[in-house]
């Protein structure tokens, strides 16, 4: 049997259809869902997304989103998803100078240990488009 897996952007849908598994980059630590998964409703890092079938496997960029696991399949509606060879590198490096720039204006707290989190999510992407991640 096969997992039915529809990827969804603000802009298209991304990807629909059967496949042997997806990681997904999950706010709380990547996780592999297959066939039978038990149900879950979690929120997305930026991060990877890995799309394994008959064909395969296919490498998706997330930069945020939610991601819910039901009897139907996996469904992932993200804030931004582009195929890596899509991606336009120069905008993430621009998106991590701008963060770096508001974190360096921030005081400490909770506000600044979010950015701060969320720049290192950014910078995990922009390792794994340059080839040095170890993915």
């Amino acid at each position: 049997m096969a997992l039915h897996f529809e990827l969804v952007s603000p802009e298209k849908l991304v990807f629909s259809g059967e496949v042997d598994q997806v990681d997904v980059p999950g706010a709380e630590g990547d996780f592999g869902v297959l066939e039978g998964h038990a149900p879950l409703v979690t929120t997305l890092r930026p991060g990877i997304l890995t799309v394994h079938a008959a064909g395969g496997e296919q490498k998706i960029v997330v930069l945020g989103g939610f991601a819910e696991v039901s009897d139907k399949g996996l469904t992932i509606l993200a804030d931004t998803a582009d195929a890596v060879k899509d991606i336009d590198r120069a905008a993430i490096a621009a998106r991590i100078a701008e963060m770096e720039q508001e974190a360096a204006k921030m005081e400490q707290g909770s506000a600044l240990d979010k950015l701060i989190t969320r720049l290192d999510h950014f910078k995990q992407v922009d390792r794994h488009l340059t080839g040095t991640a170890m993915h």
